[in-house]
């Protein structure tokens, strides 16, 4: 019997992307265990968890897809840019979120997509909304293997 949300498919994109995810998880295995009483550690590590979860995902799909491609691009290039700013960490000032006020009361939805799919910006209606289709259809996919992995190991 096949538990269920495994697939048999080797090739499935959750098959793919579960494989590259737990193999970046366990490259990023620490010898030492986190104190639970210091958050700044337990942050970083989630953040580590979620690039390796977006990466693992945007891999798994490859360059097909626009949002996949624009989200490999912007993690490679924040790689690139903390490797530099590592010796300068003192002089980086960390980005703030602007809040910008809108003269018509609020962004129209179209502006709101643009800017929660990967490269959206810079697409066209029609191809936003395949690619955010596509998008949810793989955060879906993502937030399954999660949690089947969370499953197994609360057991």
């Amino acid at each position: 019997m096949i538990p269920k949300g495994v697939s048999l498919n080797p090739n499935s994109r959750k098959t793919r992307f579960a494989r590259r995810f737990i193999c970046a998880l366990s490259q990023m295995r620490n010898p030492r265990p986190v104190s639970s009483s210091n958050e700044e550690e337990v942050r970083k590590r989630s953040h580590k968890i979620k690039i390796a979860a977006y990466l693992s995902m945007a891999r798994a799909v490859g360059s097909r897809r626009a949002w996949s491609r624009a989200l490999l691009f912007k993690l490679r290039t924040r790689a690139r840019r903390h490797n530099i700013m590592i010796g300068r960490r003192s002089l980086c000032l960390k980005k703030k979120r602007v809040i910008k006020n809108d003269p018509l009361g609020e962004l129209s939805q179209t502006n709101k997509l643009r800017h929660l799919v990967p490269g959206g910006k810079t697409m066209d209606m029609c191809s936003l909304l395949e690619e955010t289709a596509h998008f949810v259809t793989c955060l879906a996919t993502q937030v399954k293997v999660m949690q089947t992995i969370a499953d197994h190991f609360a057991k």
